[in-house]
């Protein structure tokens, strides 16, 4: 396999109990990819075993030609993969502006010294910061909430600045998770558009886990589909649609629309 992701047999063990087995996937630049499954598939440990929240028992994480298997969170963060999060993970207590700029940190190349004596350097990097976080808030259409308070924000909306963070990082892939959780059908719409856009506007490679079936199937290009931490197909969304595996892995859960 080749690409810009390539995940080679990943496997990750909890004991006797094997919550992923040998999955493998590689994506090329520019794909919006689809990791689709019941609860309890698999599908967020992927993603904790490629961003480095988990380190796998098996398997390898290439990225960009390098093997960041096993690599710490904020080293995979600066090869150029970034993440949303299942749970929305926000500084309530902070403003808009301000959990975006927290972003920005890892980036900066001031010493402490620099910081504390405002030196040229530090003050160039803040600027620099200060107005790309205008520019992204613009970007997900929370331009106009900028000084609000994180926690008063609707839900659609922390999900926007969520992916406004993730942006901030720089990256070359985005790993959604479940990004449309808890959105009205108007506010999954526009989702849909937003990830379009920054896909476009940023070069992105997009990987997401999602269960809302008109979701998934509007906007990925190509889905994988995971039951017990067991890859059960993968294709184009019509084929995955219409495969008889996949249908009944979902019995008992909500059906495709």
């Amino acid at each position: 396999m080749s690409g810009l992701l390539v995940i080679d047999n990943l496997t990750m063990e909890f004991g006797g109990l094997t919550a992923v087995n040998e999955f493998s996937l590689a994506l090329t630049p520019g794909e919006l990819v689809g990791l689709i499954g019941p609860n309890g598939a698999g599908k967020t440990t992927v993603f904790n075993m490629i961003t480095g929240s988990l380190v796998p028992t098996r398997g390898k994480v290439l990225f960009d030609g390098h093997d960041i298997t096993g690599r710490k969170a904020h080293q995979i963060t600066a090869r150029g993969i970034a993440r949303t999060f299942q749970n929305i993970r926000l500084f309530n207590d902070l403003t808009v502006f301000e959990n975006l700029m927290v972003s920005f940190h890892f980036q900066t190349k001031s010493s402490f010294l620099g910081a504390v004596f405002r030196l040229p350097r530090y003050r160039r990097e803040t600027e620099a910061a200060r107005s790309m976080a205008s520019h992204l808030l613009e970007e997900v259409g929370l331009q106009e909430l900028t000084w609000e308070k994180a926690g008063a924000l609707a839900y659609g909306q922390q999900r926007r600045l969520e992916i406004a963070r993730a942006l901030a990082t720089r990256p070359k892939l985005i790993l959604l998770d479940e990004p449309a959780a808890g959105m009205n059908p108007r506010e999954t719409e526009a989702l849909m558009d937003l990830i379009q856009k920054i896909r476009r506007d940023y070069n992105l490679t997009v990987l997401l886990i999602e269960h809302d079936m008109t979701f998934v199937m509007g906007i990925c290009e190509r889905l994988k589909v995971l039951d017990y931490g067991i890859t059960i197909a993968e294709g184009l969304p019509e084929e995955i649609q219409n495969n008889e595996r996949v249908i009944q892995a979902y019995l008992g859960e909500r059906r495709f629309a």
